[in-house]
């Protein structure tokens, strides 16, 4: 089958892989390379980048809808076209020229989650099940109709960053594919979406990485678990005998059912764990818990103590903390670390 892509980030990158193996890719758009890293230099979109090392056409545009951009379009004579975190809305004219079906993956069980973020709703949401959904291109954001769906658990300790690599390489490709499939074999069977049960998924901001430790311990371990690692969890961990505090950035939590924590007071070092528990401590009664806040990681080469219980309606969080000394940064901003050493390095214990 002839094919048209249009995408731009990583998320489209194992679809189209699996595409250029199983049909004729004719062209890739992409939107425009921008500057990127400390030198600004100008770097193409994941796409872009792997579609051109593959000597596929790869074509930049900051408009799709275009006049020009449509011709070139239909000069492809796509039998299909499939669209994956490409970043523009298509007209109606640009879905026309684009052969006799134009699909879009989307990473949530629609109607749910509709827009710019869908993954990391489902997580901060403490949702037990996600998955891709494949449909129709639409002029209302994301309410095509509805070809297929695959849905997977959602694991307690996955992160945004983790399931947005899982729902792209092991669902999306397979999705797309069979959608395909049954295109090529009459067997498409739309299904329309339930407009009213649609909800949304607002775009993050850089102010979101907050969170609150005046809730449940499940709810405190989703919402970092969704912001990581973008926008990222960011807290000023309190230091005693009065000094500044302590900037750490949350990669990883988990709550422990009951209120059981281990090692109550030990140091924190590079890959410990530090225990945050629900409880009924409410001496300081008028405040609430400790909240992240924005900040980056310069706790290197402190050994401030922080042996100490931070109140609030609902939460205690218990340990030490310690600098990790040397010029690398900590346990909870070394994501590296944190991944080459498993899931538990890092790891902040949440408690009820």
């Amino acid at each position: 089958m002839n094919l048209v892509f249009f995408g731009s980030g990583a998320f489209g990158l194992p679809t189209l892989e699996r595409l250029v193996r199983d049909h004729t890719v004719r062209a890739v758009f992409t939107q425009p390379a921008r500057p990127a890293g400390r030198k600004r230099a100008l770097t193409p979109t994941p796409v872009g980048a792997w579609a051109a090392q593959q000597g596929l056409p790869v074509h930049e545009v900051a408009d799709a809808n275009a006049a020009e951009e449509v011709a070139r379009v239909a000069g492809y004579a796509p039998d299909a076209s499939v669209v994956i975190a490409f970043g523009q809305k298509l007209s109606p004219e640009l879905i026309a020229a684009m052969g006799e079906l134009a699909i879009n993956l989307h990473s949530s069980l629609l109607p749910a989650y509709r827009g710019a973020a869908p993954i990391h709703w489902a997580v901060i949401n403490g949702d037990r099940e996600t998955g891709v959904s494949v449909i129709g291109l639409a002029q209302r954001m994301d309410a095509g109709a509805l070809y297929a769906q695959v849905s997977t658990p959602i694991d307690p300790l996955e992160t945004t960053g983790e399931l947005h690599d899982r729902l792209a390489a092991d669902l999306g490709p397979g999705a797309v594919a069979g959608v395909l499939d049954d295109l090529a074999g009459g067997r498409l069977t739309p299904l329309e979406q339930d407009h009213a049960a649609a909800t949304r998924a607002r775009k993050l901001k850089k102010a979101d990485g907050t969170v609150d430790f005046d809730q449940p311990a499940a709810a405190a371990r989703a919402r970092v678990h969704g912001l990581t690692p973008w926008p990222g969890c960011r807290v000023n961990w309190p230091a005693g005998g009065g000094a500044d505090p302590q900037p750490l950035v949350l990669k990883r939590v988990k709550d422990h059912p009951g209120g059981g924590v281990e090692g109550q007071g030990s140091e924190l070092h590079r890959g410990s764990s530090l225990a945050v528990a629900d409880g009924p401590d409410r001496r300081d009664s008028g405040s609430r818990a400790e909240r992240l806040l924005h900040s980056t990681s310069r706790h290197e080469n402190r050994s401030a103590r922080a042996n100490r219980r931070v109140r609030g309606s609902k939460t205690t969080v218990f340990g030490n903390l310690r600098g990790c000394g040397g010029p690398s940064p900590g346990a909870f901003s070394d994501a590296s670390a944190v991944r080459s050493a498993g899931r538990n390095a890092g790891m902040i214990a949440v408690t009820n």
